[in-house]
């Protein structure tokens, strides 16, 4: 239910709105630009500046490569350069497969330059680290955001050997990061040192080698998901720890942003939720795209849009997301990539971690509660009909036009069935067309609640007309013209169903009339009343006979009343 009332999705952009196949396309060095093919050109993957090359005399490449196989958790199979095969992130499956492309491999390299500690990835820092035994000293691995991991470095490497890294340098860089991240590129960065201490901090005095691009294509179904959400009314908002160039670039790719949409908001931007001015509260309010969000901005924003009314969805899968998902209306957590504690902490669990199962959990959520509404309209209305027939007969001191055990049989054959037929419905198609409801609106509004009692009413009229012209105008006995009334009363609640379609759908193409259960229930119940009529035994139980070719045109005439006018009000409702 409370999935059908969402109407904000917090989605980050990796895994979820992209496939999350990556691939090591670029490296950005001092030697040159370096591009790295699918297949093998002259024998070589690499090219420095448009020439094939060796990697691994290119000292800066060598050494990006090798800091890109040590500060790794993922694993590649020897023989294998690409990632089919490999376990762990794909970030660092894409790095290692880069390596062995150059012939590298983690399980040979890391016999001869042992991990001896590991600096796990920080949010904050935005960098991971590990410490490798190399001869007497100590090698330092560091991969991150480009611009924490520049801020860190003093010296860049080059094909002559290391050299200061002035302020002016450090632009460059920025401004070449700014440049594949344009690409839609994720870049990473790359850095090292040696040192004799391994318990020392990872993050100083480093030497940068340079920025990694690597791809990551947009999935093909989120921009049909995207569009099918805004149609429904439910907004979609981005929250990544990625940089804001790609993470905006990623977001016009799925049609999350137009191109004259505002800028992305930065997580240095973001103040913390208790101190925000009104100005700022619908600045966040009305953004659409965060990158380099932490964990914990993540959880503020949520916030602030749950005291601004909207039921929030959150997606995440690390154990700093835990929080946030706890805090949001429903969390999402990635079932391939999420840890466990994420899947603990979320209501929901995404086997394909796929933006468009989101969106169709979504529209199974408002399907569920439009069927639990119909299954209940339905009932309340036949139980309403049955109450009013006995109630007037008695009150003009009629004869009873239905038996005790006929309202048991038909509670136990017309109610039942078709209203566990409407409980299966696959959904009326425009469904993700129409807004989100309120979650305080009731499963029966005031609406529903006239219109079960008007369906009751119609039914009841013409039960007892259908009593009356059988006993007064036909002059059938008492015993005949109950089974009139009885068999008036089961056809008009089986008619019935039709009416419980969605207002503006069509007469024809409904999601009543598109239900396959439906039509069995009708037939099965349709059967259970020839039965009562004909089968010996039963029709004396029930006290019922045959009606005559007259009574059958009788009760199919003035059961289909009902049904009619409902569709003629549905027509004239959905025309206003």
């Amino acid at each position: 239910e409370t999935l059908g009332a969402t109407n904000v999705i917090f989605t980050d952009k990796t895994g979820t709105l992209t496939e999350n196949l990556m691939t090591v396309t670029h490296f950005s060095l001092d030697c040159g630009d370096v591009r790295v093919e699918a297949m093998a050109r002259n024998h070589h993957f690499f090219t420095i500046d448009g020439t094939p090359r060796d990697p691994l005399e290119c000292k800066p490449l060598r050494e990006a490569l090798e800091v890109g196989v040590l500060c790794n958790n993922a694993s590649l199979p020897h023989t294998e350069v690409e990632s089919t095969k490999a376990t762990g992130d794909p970030l660092e499956v894409a790095l290692l497969s880069a390596a062995a492309k150059a012939g590298i491999h983690r399980e040979t390299f890391i016999e001869s330059t042992p991990e001896v500690r590991e600096e796990a990835f920080d949010s904050d820092a935005k960098m991971m680290a590990t410490f490798h035994r190399s001869g007497n000293d100590y090698r330092v691995a560091v991969k991150g955001a480009p611009e924490s991991v520049l801020e860190v470095s003093s010296r860049i490497l080059g094909e002559r050997g290391e050299k200061e890294l002035g302020e002016e340098e450090r632009e460059r860089w920025k401004q070449q990061n700014e440049l594949l991240a344009s690409q839609g590129l994720r870049v990473l960065a790359l850095a090292t040192r040696k040192t004799d201490r391994p318990e020392e901090s990872p993050y100083r005095d480093l030497t940068f080698l340079g920025l990694v691009g690597l791809a990551d294509p947009p999935r093909k179904d989120v921009e049909a998901a995207v569009t099918s959400c805004r149609n429904g009314g439910i907004r979609v908002i981005m929250a990544t720890g990625d940089q804001p160039v790609t993470a905006r670039n990623v977001a016009l790719a799925v049609g999350l942003l137009d191109k004259d949409e505002p800028r992305v908001i930065h997580g240095k931007d973001l103040e913390q939720a208790e101190g925000l001015s009104e100005t700022s509260r619908l600045r966040l309010l009305r953004a659409t795209v965060f990158a380099r969000v932490s964990p914990k901005q993540k959880l503020d924003l949520i916030t602030i849009h749950q005291k601004a009314g909207s039921i929030v969805a959150m997606t995440g899968d690390g154990v700093n997301d835990a929080p946030a998902l706890k805090k949001a209306d429903i969390g999402i957590a990635m079932g391939q990539r999420g840890t466990q504690v994420a899947r603990e902490a979320a209501d929901m669990v995404l086997k394909d971690d796929a933006f468009s199962t989101i969106v169709e959990a979504i529209r199974q959520g408002r399907i569920i509660f439009d069927n639990i509404r119909k299954f209940v309209l339905y009932l309340i209305s036949c139980n309403i009909s049955e109450v009013m027939i006995i109630s007037l007969a008695a009150a003009v001191n009629a004869p009873l036009p239905i038996l005790p055990l006929q309202i048991l049989f038909l509670n136990f054959v017309t109610d039942v069935f078709p209203a566990l037929a409407l409980g299966l419905g696959e959904g009326d198609q425009g469904i993700m067309s129409r807004l989100p409801r309120d979650p305080g609106e009731p499963i029966l509004s005031r609406v529903h609640w006239l219109a079960a009692a008007g369906y009751g009413l119609l039914i009841t009229i013409s039960v007892l007309s259908a009593f009356a012209v059988a006993f007064r105008l036909l002059d059938m006995e008492p015993n005949q013209a109950v089974t009139i009334s009885f068999l008036t009363l089961a056809f008009a609640q089986l008619w019935h169903v039709f009416n419980m379609r969605e207002r503006g759908s069509s007469f024809f193409r409904n999601d009543v009339l598109r239900n396959p259960f439906v039509w069995g229930a009708l037939v099965l119940c349709t059967g259970f009343l020839v039965a009562a009529v004909y089968v010996p035994g039963l029709s004396t139980v029930l006290k019922v006979v045959h009606p005559g070719r007259n009574g059958w045109i009788l009760v199919l005439t003035m059961s289909a009343i009902p049904w009619v006018c409902g569709q003629i009000l549905k027509e004239i409702r959905s025309g206003k």
